[in-house]
């Protein structure tokens, strides 16, 4: 079994093409956790993946609020554009931010 060095740690996260100027909770998600598929062992690279929850209308939430599940590989990555290179999802670590997105999780998921 592949066993991966380095894995998000759960919480909240903004993708890249989070608007700071827009609402708290576009392109934000909760990791729940990191898994791989049980009938491949975790033997390819690409096995491992990140599970994950939109905190926002995105698609796997409006068929029947899925998670989604993102390359653990793809998850950790940087993303280029416009010249400039940076991560494709940053932890959220403002806790008036996380606060506000535990409500939004709260009243999305009736937890």
């Amino acid at each position: 079994m592949k066993i991966p060095t380095q894995v998000p740690k759960n919480g909240f996260y903004y993708h890249y093409k989070h608007d700071p100027n827009g609402l708290v909770n576009n392109y934000a998600y909760e990791v729940v956790g990191v898994g791989c598929h049980t009938e491949d062992d975790c033997r390819p690279e690409d096995a491992n993946m990140v599970v994950y929850r939109p905190l926002y209308e995105a698609s796997v939430y409006k068929a029947g609020k899925l998670f989604d599940l993102r390359p653990l590989e793809m998850w950790m990555g940087d993303v280029t554009k416009d010249g400039k290179t940076f991560p494709r999802f940053s932890k959220i670590t403002d806790p008036a931010v996380i606060s506000q997105l535990e409500e939004i999780k709260k009243k999305m998921y009736e937890i």
